[in-house]
């Protein structure tokens, strides 16, 4: 799933979390075994499609939507859902549009969310069972305690995935030191990373279906990942052939779109890295510009992270360098540059290969 289409429905997912108004009527709904037909949204394509019902234009609220939810047809409302502009209504979409529901309320609203932009929430009588339509996709609400047993459960590989990172980074940070890095142990840590990252994004998928729910998940999560999405950009910037903040962000967007299996293969993330797919991995040197350790030090500024790593440029030039050269670029000063010189020698000494 591309990440605008990833973020279109985390959107339609958080506007029926527990906790939200919208929920709650929905709740209504269900255990009173009724049934429903609400679409939220694109007001000038919807009423495009509609004919009949009752002209209502009240305030939302779950007790209107449930009352109202009792009659045949669908229930309109606005854009920001918060007022309810028609009930009753009868939705005729296009019959040519392809569905794969089989229900007749289901494949109105599969056909509407295709033919509008707007949100379309199905709530089945027999199965009670909640379905949500954007753009032809459909998501299905689960239960609260299948979606908490599946946030711990990826709440668990965030751990282990954030201990394995941790260890190779720091593997990468003593090779860095000694001056012994290849493109392999790089591309390791990048895979790590990538990783991880995705395994939040699920967690925070969980967390936005649990709604008020996900509190303390998202506590966990935050603390787990607090830091890492920095740390992957200057990680990326260290090992570009040409580093820039704009080609950083670039490499970035060709790993997320990397598959599970390409991103186990060393050549693929290579050459979305930017070098050459027949490179022998484990015997090309290559050498930290300085970018990951300079963003470790405490109050350094990216832009003086920037200078430093142009005029020196690379993490060995760096540790060569004198407190009265490091002071002489633009932006450090005296203070800085006994931060940056101590610094970079504590994070030497701690590094073990």
């Amino acid at each position: 799933m591309d990440p605008t289409h990833d973020e279109m429905m985390l959107a339609a997912l958080e506007s029926v979390a527990p906790g939200t108004p919208l929920r709650q009527a929905l709740d209504y709904i269900i255990a009173a075994r009724t049934g429903a037909l609400v679409v939220i949204g694109d007001v000038a394509g919807v009423d495009a499609l509609s004919n009949g019902g009752f002209e209502i234009g009240a305030p939302f609220s779950p007790q209107s939507l449930f009352e109202l939810a009792k009659m045949d047809g669908a229930i309109l409302l606005d854009d920001a859902a918060s007022r309810i502009r028609r009930a009753n209504a009868h939705l005729m979409p296009d019959p040519d549009l392809p569905t794969s529901e089989t229900g007749m309320r289901h494949r109105t609203a599969e056909r509407v969310s295709r033919q509008t932009d707007a949100l379309v929430i199905s709530v089945s009588q027999r199965r009670e069972v909640v379905s949500l339509y954007k753009n032809g996709t459909r998501l299905t609400l689960e239960d609260i305690e299948v979606v908490l047993a599946k946030a711990n459960q990826a709440l668990q590989t965030l751990q282990r995935y954030r201990a394995r990172l941790d260890e190779v980074s720091a593997h990468l940070t003593a090779l860095e030191f000694a001056d012994l890095v290849t493109l392999g142990e790089a591309i390791v840590v990048v895979q790590r990373h990538e990783m991880l990252r995705r395994v939040a994004r699920e967690v925070h998928r969980h967390v936005t279906e649990l709604g008020t729910e996900g509190r303390l998940v998202q506590m966990q999560a935050d603390e787990l990942t607090t830091g890492v999405d920095e740390e992957y950009t200057m990680l990326v910037r260290d090992y570009l052939p040409e580093s820039t903040p704009r080609r950083a962000t670039t490499t970035l967007g060709k790993f997320g779109a990397l598959g599970s299996d390409q991103l186990l293969d060393a050549a693929a993330v290579a050459v979305a890295l930017g070098y050459p797919a027949k490179t022998d991995f484990d015997e090309h040197r290559v050498e930290a510009r300085g970018f990951r350790q300079l963003h470790r030090i405490p109050l350094l500024p990216g832009t003086v992270i920037n200078r430093l790593v142009e005029r020196f440029g690379t993490l060995s030039a760096l540790m060569e360098a004198t407190e009265a050269q490091l002071d002489d670029v633009d932006g450090v000063g005296a203070r800085r540059a006994r931060a940056i010189y101590d610094g970079l020698r504590r994070m030497k000494e701690r590094a073990v290969l």
